[in-house]
């Protein structure tokens, strides 16, 4: 007899400190065993320890859960990698920090699972986008729209 399927309840994002995840209202109200699921984020992050690690939950009918990790936030990544703790405010007026190219493209790199990018020029060039929304200024990159052949002008 096939295993029936389950109900899906609720699938919801939350991010954590890897290996520091703790029981509170953001995971009780996704409905699922709290220590339960602490237990194994915690293990599954414990070599990402103090890095911030965003969760996609998938909650089912039976209170039991499936979780995947994804690859820190670029803005996270960027703040480090400028050594800033807050970004600016203002993109058109503020220039808070600069990065090289090679560490905004060490970060495209690390990113790539989660990007929709094809390429390392494309996820620099939205790790970039990002870094210009927070005032960071990243050597070498180019941030004006590309012409493809059929444009016309």
């Amino acid at each position: 007899m096939a295993a029936e399927k389950k109900k899906i309840v609720r699938i919801a994002k939350i991010q954590s400190i890897g290996g520091q995840a703790k029981p509170g209202p953001a995971l009780a109200s996704i409905g699922i065993n709290m220590a339960e699921f602490t237990k194994q984020f915690n293990d599954k992050t414990k070599d990402r320890n103090g890095e911030v690690v965003p969760c996609l939950i998938t909650a089912y009918s039976d209170k039991s859960f499936t979780f995947i990790t994804k690859t820190s936030p670029a803005s996270v990544m960027l703040k480090k990698a400028a050594n800033i703790q807050v970004a600016g405010k203002n993109q058109l007026t503020d220039t808070v920090a600069t990065i090289s190219k090679e560490k905004a493209l060490e970060i495209a790199r690390y990113k790539m699972p989660d990007l929709n990018a094809y390429d390392d020029e494309m996820a620099l060039r939205m790790i970039a986008g990002t870094a210009k929304q927070m005032g960071i200024k990243i050597t070498g990159v180019d941030l004006t729209p590309k012409k493809n052949k059929g444009d016309k002008k």
